[in-house]
């Protein structure tokens, strides 16, 4: 019977859809015929496929009517790496291959004019959502057989050329070729880069105390942060340090982030799982579709998701285009962004801390105190600037601290300075206990946690609960605010717990230290003390 299927995936963001490619090769006017709802770069598969099959010793059917369709016929489908799938449908079609030897396998490469194979983006994904439709076995170019191998319950056979698939299929034995070369996106200039962070800690830091207490609140929590003071602080030093305070990512943690990496082609040729959180610091010069993903043709993830369970840190942010500010109020909210195209519409996870750090005004002299303030900015741009710093995106933000000068009294007060490590211990113990209490739940973290579901299950004791009910019937607080209060003082219970033992959860006290942080007062000192307990 002159008809094969091969099996490949379509990706749109980080969901794949497993494709079957049939093949029919029949008498009839020769020719080459390809349905099934493909772009550009797809429908030029057929030159590509038909030159490497002849330029590989194997018999292209060009006095044969062949016939291509990639079903389902109503799904978008785009990319080079249908290549090698096209290629040994044919193959099979035309009797040169068993199509037995097709089933229950993902053929994933684009192939040169010479037969050989190349890397492509995003085969992390694809073998993800292969393995969720049951397939067990994926063909990939060699160099990202590692990749494919992150999945587990799947065989994975890394190839260079498609003569030495068709020699593994037949069962014959496989001959020598060229290796494949990496993604052309490889890292040259990597003299720095993220590495610069294994440098920093915590201990590097004097006073603040109130700041890094709010740091490790945060860190525990996944709670977005907001920064302010003025010039020289130590602002941007300590949300550098933030991603020096989280644990390692869990084994389901590591490979999302690592599928959204494929995703985004930035994957070099023997990486591993990404086990520990990421941190991006995006200029403010950045644009919306770099930040929140996009771009023309296939959708790529941006900062938000490549920082899917570590910082994403926007320092100067009322320096960012508006649009670019706005565009966080989805993920601040439900944890994706979601990217809406005219033919697709693609979801991609953006679980990450947001850190926003800013100065009081353009220039950074801002003070409260007259006799500090240096201010030179024109009352049109400090009322704009302000302005951007009380938008909608301000209500999303659950923690908000003043950074000041440091002071000389600094060096004393808490003269202890805890490193990276110990703080990082007591995040870790605090996030087990979340990960203990939400197990079968569709989140990981406090901040996660949907507002209802929270005063179900977890509600706050009568005293807590009529202190933040005060706050808003006041107006001092929303709706929005009053929920993520609750996560807030949730996280510091379990912080507590953590240094000084117990299992309960939330009180007045918790409540009360959640609304400073939220607010921006300043901490009392046995807070600080007691967060240090450990």
């Amino acid at each position: 019977m002159p008809f094969a299927t091969a099996h490949a995936v379509s990706l749109h963001g980080a969901l794949g859809h497993l494709v079957d490619v049939q093949a029919d090769v029949s008498p009839g006017q020769a020719g080459l015929a390809m349905v099934g709802r493909l772009d550009l770069s797809l429908r030029e598969a057929g030159d590509r496929c038909r030159m490497a099959i002849a330029n590989s010793d194997l018999v292209w059917p060009a006095t044969k009517r062949t016939t291509l369709l990639l079903s389902p016929a109503d799904l978008h489908k785009r990319g080079p790496h249908f290549d090698l799938a096209i290629a040994v449908a044919v193959l099979a079609a035309d009797g040169q291959l068993p199509p037995e030897a097709l089933r229950d396998t993902v053929f994933i490469g684009e192939l040169t004019l010479a037969g050989g194979l190349r890397a492509v983006p995003g085969v992390l994904p694809m073998v993800l959502a292969a393995v969720d439709r049951g397939i067990r076995h994926v063909v990939v170019p060699e160099p990202q057989a590692q990749e494919a191998a992150m999945v587990p319950g799947v065989a994975v056979l890394g190839m260079r050329s498609l003569l030495q698939v068709v020699a593994e299929l037949r069962g014959e034995v496989v001959p020598t070729a060229p290796p494949v070369a990496p993604m052309s996106g490889t890292r040259l200039l990597a003299w720095r880069g993220a590495d610069r962070l294994d440098d920093v800690d915590l201990a590097d830091l004097h006073g603040m105390a109130d700041a890094k207490y709010a740091v490790e609140v945060a860190a525990a929590g996944g709670h977005p942060l907001h920064l302010s003071g003025p010039k020289g602080s130590g602002k941007t030093s300590l949300a550098e340090r933030i991603v020096t305070v989280l644990p390692d990512l869990g084994p389901e943690e590591a490979l999302e982030l690592t599928a959204v990496h494929s995703l985004a082609g930035a994957l070099e040729p023997g990486d591993g799982l990404i086990t520990r959180p990421p941190f991006s610091a995006p200029h403010h010069d950045a644009s919306k579709t770099s930040i929140v993903g996009g771009g023309s043709g296939q959708v790529r993830p941006g900062e938000l998701s490549r920082t899917h369970g570590g910082v994403l840190f926007l320092d100067e942010w009322p320096l960012f285009r508006s649009d670019v500010i706005d565009a966080l109020r989805q993920p601040l909210e439900s944890g994706e962004i979601t990217v809406a195209r005219s033919d697709e519409s693609v979801t991609l996870p953006a679980r990450g801390m947001l850190v926003l750090a800013c100065n009081p005004c353009p220039c950074g002299d801002y003070s409260d105190d007259r006799g500090q303030n240096r201010c030179s900015c024109r009352a049109v741009e400090l009322r704009d600037y302000r302005r951007k710093m009380r938008a909608p995106i301000a209500d999303r933000l659950d923690i908000s601290r003043h950074v000041g000068p440091l002071r000389p009294h600094d060096h004393d007060r808490f003269s202890r300075l805890e490193s990276s490590a110990e703080v990082r211990g007591r995040v870790a113990a605090a996030r087990a206990r979340q990960a203990e209490r939400y197990a079968g739940c569709g989140w990981r973290l406090n901040s996660q946690v949907p507002g209802p579901v929270l005063r179900d299950r977890w509600p706050l004791p009568a005293g807590a609960q009529r202190l933040l009910d005060d706050r808003l019937y006041e107006g001092r607080l929303s709706s929005r605010g009053a929920v993520r209060v609750h996560r807030l003082a949730w996280t510091i219970a379990d912080l507590r717990a953590v240094t000084a033992g117990g299992d309960v959860g939330p009180d007045r006290d918790e409540v009360d230290v959640a609304l400073r942080l939220r607010a921006g007062d300043a901490l009392m000192v046995h807070t600080l003390e007691r967060g240090m307990a450990g």
